[in-house]
């Protein structure tokens, strides 16, 4: 179950509480105090077990996130986790990122979406590896499924790997995926109070981008505003005004991959 939004949750879990919905109604026929009573010592119990679970779920992941980081510092391998909201550009972000740093770096791409491969074609158009992970009902990727797609990568030394999330602002933020940092994008079609109302996942982040600013002239989007928000959430989080079309801000986040990227071995 997710922690947050309880997508993922397995059949034999849906049967059991509607199964148990339905024999306290048949069951509790008598007085109505008590069956206020019940009902909130059972709110109080699933609440305690919800938590619980979510403990749990988040203890796992994190142990394979460990595993995943571990394997990923033994080539050097850089690995970002782009997240946003659906629409934000971040794919077509990626692909003109990868046409011009491929010539530096062996890439790859853990694509995760719910459902069809057509992100992971795009970017196999660039000629990087790129694995697909449908996640079906599932709102983000984890770390265990993103330890399963690095079984399909090989990269040498001084790699970069992208791993495109999800399009969600909530649950990605939770889970780590043996990254070395968290890459929000937001695009200026979307609200400059976004990161205010998602703090959890501008908080987990380390670097920002603002992308679609080639459409600023045609909006009424407040830099300024968006980039206070965002600041207000995490003072440490770094920014950049890009676009994914023009390459307005491109080296600038090429420069800051750069500044943590393991050098590729000389030839």
């Amino acid at each position: 179950m997710c922690a947050f939004c309880g997508c993922g949750d397995s059949a034999d879990e849906r049967t059991a509480h509607h199964h148990h919905g339905h024999d306290h109604d048949h069951a509790h026929d008598h007085h109505h105090d008590h069956e206020h009573g019940h009902d909130h010592v059972h709110a109080e119990t699933s609440a305690r077990r919800i938590v619980a679970v979510e403990r749990d779920l988040l203890a796992k992941n994190d142990a394979f996130a460990a595993d995943n980081r571990a394997r990923l510092a033994t080539t050097g391998t850089l690995a970002l986790n782009l997240v946003s909201s659906p629409g934000s550009g971040k794919t077509s972000l990626l692909v003109r990122a990868i046409t011009d740093l491929k010539a530096r770096h062996p890439i790859a791409v853990i694509e995760g979406d719910q459902q069809t491969s057509r992100d992971a074609e795009r970017i196999r158009e660039t000629g990087v590896t790129a694995v697909q992970v449908n996640t079906g009902k599932g709102c983000h990727l984890d770390a265990h499924m993103v330890g399963h797609a690095l079984d399909d990568i090989a990269l040498p030394a001084g790699g970069l790997l992208f791993i495109e999330n999800v399009g969600n602002l909530i649950c990605p933020a939770a889970f780590d995926l043996g990254e070395a940092h968290k890459v929000v994008v937001l695009s200026v079609t979307e609200g400059e109070d976004k990161p205010a109302k998602y703090p959890d996942m501008f908080a987990a982040a380390d670097l920002m981008l603002l992308n679609k600013s080639d459409l600023l002239p045609h909006l009424e989007f407040d830099v300024g505003t968006c980039l206070a928000h965002a600041l207000r959430v995490n003072p440490r989080l770094q920014t950049l005004v890009v676009s994914a079309r023009t390459g307005e801000g491109m080296a600038a986040f090429y420069a800051w991959i750069e500044a943590r990227a393991t050098p590729a071995p000389a030839p």
